[in-house]
């Protein structure tokens, strides 16, 4: 068990990292590693999809507390978005943990990888204006702005991720500078990821007995209470480091290194599902 603590620990370090400095959850890079380690624990594969997104969120939940107040300490979060799309985003978290119940992980995986990598090319080759300096004439209506947080709420639960993915490039196609969606987008993934953990714990206690009954020691509905706390206690230092970064980095280098990430993780998203085997 050792040596799974220690696995959990440095994907931790690496998502928190991660969360701050792109204002993600890092469930992009916890929920492919928990898929991973819980294979190789002997996690039976019915429930190991949704047991790696249910600690994924669980773990975003102290990620996103640690990012957002690094981001926020430095202006960089707009607290006037948050409220608006807050409501929309634990309905639609909610909702998404209720589909991703009934739905085959591969085939989730697939779907988000290449909604990362069109994401990510969108990124790193069209321009945004106004980069420098927020443009809020841009932004929807707020009941536009609740509407975009429960499409964004439900995708991210879906997947177990904080949001980021789709709400830093969202954010800044609406007028946003990039450091300001970063922290804006951090401050999000928190009613996303604690919505989201609350649904996959409930969920998870209708999974079938047989299941259950396999799952190891420290499991509740489909959350890994072990993981969740290496991973959330290594992630909460490292979000802090991340975010303070993003802030000494300039916002065209910062736009294009979200971009590459979200690219390299589309791919391996894809080529690890079983969607496309033959």
């Amino acid at each position: 068990m050792d040596i799974f603590i220690l696995y959990y620990l440095i994907t931790g370090a690496f998502a928190g990292l991660l969360a701050g400095l792109f204002g993600i959850g890092g469930g992009m890079i916890i929920v492919p590693a928990l898929i991973y380690i819980f294979t190789t624990q002997g996690i039976p594969q019915a429930a190991l999809t949704h047991m790696g997104i249910g600690t994924s969120l669980a773990t975003i939940i102290v990620t996103s507390i640690s990012s957002l107040r690094a981001h926020n300490s430095k202006g960089a979060v707009n607290w006037n978005v948050w409220k608006r799309m807050a409501p929309g985003l634990v309905i639609g978290s909610l909702i998404g943990a209720g589909i991703a119940s009934m739905i085959n992980g591969n085939s989730l995986q697939a779907v988000i990888g290449v909604g990362a990598f069109l994401i990510g090319l969108k990124m790193l080759f069209v321009k945004n204006k106004g980069l420098e300096e927020d443009d809020l004439s841009k932004l929807p209506s707020p009941v536009g702005q609740t509407s975009l947080g429960g499409f964004v709420g439900m995708v991210s639960a879906i997947f177990g991720i904080g949001g980021g993915t789709l709400t830093v490039p969202i954010l800044s196609n609406y007028g946003l500078k990039i450091q300001n969606a970063v922290g804006t987008s951090a401050a999000c993934g928190l009613p996303i990821a604690t919505a989201g953990a609350i649904g996959f714990l409930y969920f998870g206690q209708f999974v079938d007995a047989n299941i259950k009954d396999s799952l190891p020691n420290g499991v509740f509905g489909f959350v890994h209470m072990y993981a969740f706390i290496c991973l959330s206690f290594a992630s909460f230092f490292t979000a802090r480091v991340g975010a303070k970064l993003a802030h000494k980095l300039p916002a065209a280098t910062l736009k294009k290194g979200f971009a590459v990430l979200l690219l390299i993780v589309g791919i391996k998203l894809v080529l690890n599902s079983d969607v496309f085997t033959i």
